[in-house]
């Protein structure tokens, strides 16, 4: 299911790239839609900026202005300027598109955005110096071929630009593999998009307004995910769960699970070890069975919701998932543990803490008495403080 969400992530952006490829190559534009089409990259542009400013997303703000850039300089009046540019553009454009997408988040106005700005500048200086002193030999050396192939030969960009762009599409691929999120998606698709352009330069205006088009909806997607999905365990957050409660149902059951002396964790083994073993517990529930959705209700508090399903038929779930939580351990190791589990985690052989991590469960089901989400999660909280107060790792119902 997972890998099914990461591959969507790609498949959208694509699907849309297609569709713009189809309309640009096979539908005559209907002179009415034509004021619109020639607005449409500008709008593009003004919402990608404000967006990319609003959410402080630095790559998105950098990948705008340098498809504006990029598209300013296939405006140049001289035919031998818009054939230097043809020949440069190609192959800067791609290596800054995957600067970009691997780059984290750092701020605009800090040292690093400071030096992504001066990269770009220092990379602009180069290129017009270049024009000044050796743009022949440049443009001949960027214009040799590398194969044989009419195609290639009759292509309107360089077979080395061409070689770039498919080696930094391999690039951000990798980078999605790595992170699969929809802005990571997208920057393959933009580069696509800005290589259609380049492909069909006396467009680019409407394949860079593609572009930047791609860049503001995974900009908006990436956010969704910020405001619905929690950060550290990767479950969706109580602002999910309240949406998905407004559309359950009339017949559903509530559980809210709690981590056992997590007070104790934090406090023992620092705040580092207590988000790893909230991460541990959020594994374990995303596995839950019975059809149960869970979430993040808040610090070490989650629910997890049995759409269809009364009391009866959600506790054999609720004690499977309590006694897995239970036993899958949890090794304390230190800030150079290594990634993978150790084959042993015995106190004697590997030297660390073995930490048993259990929950108290409560849970409420829909019934006369609980008929609104509010009063259905009081119940189930209820229930969970009899747990608790019971002697922790049991379900308790309401």
């Amino acid at each position: 299911m997972h890998f099914l969400k990461s591959l969507l992530l790609l498949v959208v952006p694509g699907t849309l790239f297609f569709a713009a490829l189809y309309l640009h190559i096979k539908v005559a534009t209907p002179a009415a839609w034509l004021p619109l089409l020639n607005l449409f990259p500008y709008l593009a542009v003004i919402a990608g900026l404000f967006l990319g400013w609003r959410f402080n997303r630095t790559r998105v703000l950098w990948a705008i202005i340098l498809i504006i850039i990029a598209e300013r300089a296939l405006t140049m009046t001289t035919p031998f300027a818009r054939e230097y540019t043809l020949l440069i553009a190609p192959l800067l454009v791609p290596l800054n598109l995957v600067l970009y997408g691997w780059w984290s988040e750092r701020g605009l106005f800090t040292m690093h955005g400071v030096l992504r700005l001066l990269i770009l500048l220092l990379q602009l200086g180069g290129v017009v110096w270049l024009y000044f002193t050796r743009a022949g030999e440049v443009m001949a050396w960027l214009d040799r071929p590398l194969f044989a192939n009419s195609f290639l030969d009759k292509a309107p960009i360089s077979q080395i630009a061409m070689l770039v762009m498919v080696l930094s599409v391999l690039a951000l691929l990798v980078r999605f593999g790595k992170k699969p999120e929809a802005l990571e998606g997208s920057f393959c698709w933009i580069l696509v998009a800005v290589g259609a352009g380049f492909w069909w330069p006396q467009h680019f205006n409407y394949w860079g307004g593609v572009a930047v088009f791609l860049l503001t909806i995974a900009l908006i997607e990436s956010s969704f995910k910020m405001a619905f999905n929690d950060e550290l365990t990767g479950l969706p957050a109580r602002r999910a769960m309240n949406e998905f409660l407004l559309k359950v149902g009339r017949r559903y059951t509530v559980a809210m699970v709690d981590v056992d002396h997590f007070k104790k964790v934090n406090d023992t083994h620092g705040h580092d070890v207590g988000d790893q073993v909230l991460r541990m517990v959020a594994t374990c529930l995303r596995r839950v069975t019975g059809g149960g959705r869970a979430y993040r209700y808040g610090g070490e508090e989650f629910a997890v919701i049995f759409p269809s399903k009364d009391l009866e038929r959600a506790l054999p779930h609720l004690e499977e998932l309590r006694e897995t939580i239970g036993q899958a351990g949890f090794v304390v190791r230190g800030r150079k543990r290594t990634k993978s589990k150790p084959e042993s985690t015995s106190k004697k052989k590997t030297g660390k803490a073995m930490l048993q991590v259990t929950v108290s469960i409560g849970v409420a089901t829909r019934d006369d008495k609980n008929t609104t989400p509010q009063q259905l999660l009081k119940a189930a909280d209820q229930a969970l403080y009899k747990a608790k107060k019971g002697g922790r790792n049991q379900v308790c119902a309401a």
